[in-house]
């Protein structure tokens, strides 16, 4: 968990709630907080030395957003995406980002705005590249968060946000564990933000489905390495003596079991 945080006086409840939710978002991203982690409102109060009230409030927001999973004897756990999960963020962001930017009437693209998400967008392809995973994910949810800026519609923006902070919290610890590759990682924030600005429908959308390809072909490789996992390995034969009837014969093998 990270540092204590001790409130000043002029700090309102509200600040404190976001403050401390801002705090644990960022120990899942950083997959110090892995899924299936359970802890209680009580736990997180000790920890940043804070009273209950705005801890739950936090950890409701957190699972309003979907990072949390709440229990009413057992307190909250980091929510666990499954790589169907996975396959189905991925494809709503695509449907999505290309059905706004095909849609003239539901973005606004702001020139004023392009400058920082170039940016973004070039810190994010450094870093992915570079292999540093932490300024990749800092990188690349302001990179989305910037973009959602143009979406007039805020309900349509806040769902593209969620969706990609909960598919870095899916990411973060397979990567660590892992490792990052640029069969896993997408590279094409720059090529995005270019089709963007130039109203270029076409390439908004060859880039989008870049984005999803680069997805699915990763959720094929984790079914696949979770495939293999689960195979039973080859069985050996009985050592002489060891299959034990009275004449000696032996007997057959068991079926081998299925994982669940």
């Amino acid at each position: 968990m990270g540092a204590g945080m001790s409130p000043s006086g002029g700090v309102t409840r509200n600040t404190l709630r976001q403050q401390i939710a801002d705090a644990l978002r960022d120990e899942v991203l950083a997959g110090r907080l892995p899924p299936g982690r359970e802890f209680t409102v009580k736990q997180i109060a000790e920890q940043y030395g804070v009273s209950a009230t705005p801890v739950r409030e936090a950890l409701f927001d957190l699972s309003a957003q979907g990072l949390l999973a709440s229990d009413q004897h057992r307190g909250f756990q980091v929510r666990e995406f499954g790589v169907a999960d996975y396959r189905a963020m991925a494809e709503a962001r695509a449907l999505v980002v290309e059905g706004l930017f095909r849609n003239p009437e539901g973005v606004a693209v702001r020139p004023e705005g392009l400058a920082s998400i170039r940016r973004r967008a070039a810190e994010a392809v450094r870093a992915a590249k570079g292999g540093d995973l932490d300024v990749l994910i800092g990188y690349d949810l302001r990179f989305w968060r910037e973009l959602g800026q143009f979406v007039l519609n805020p309900y349509l923006a806040d769902f593209l946000t969620r969706l990609r902070v909960q598919a870095w919290v899916f990411a973060v610890h397979r990567l660590r564990r892992d490792g990052m590759d640029e069969d896993v990682l997408w590279f094409g924030h720059e090529d995005l933000v270019e089709a963007i600005a130039r109203g270029d429908h076409e390439q908004v959308h060859a880039a989008m489905h870049s984005y999803y390809a680069h997805a699915l072909a990763w959720a094929d490789r984790l079914e696949a390495e979770a495939a293999e996992g689960d195979a039973p390995g080859p069985r050996l034969p009985p050592e002489p003596g060891e299959s034990g009837t009275s004449q000696g014969a032996a007997e057959p093998p068991e079926a081998p079991g299925h994982c669940a």
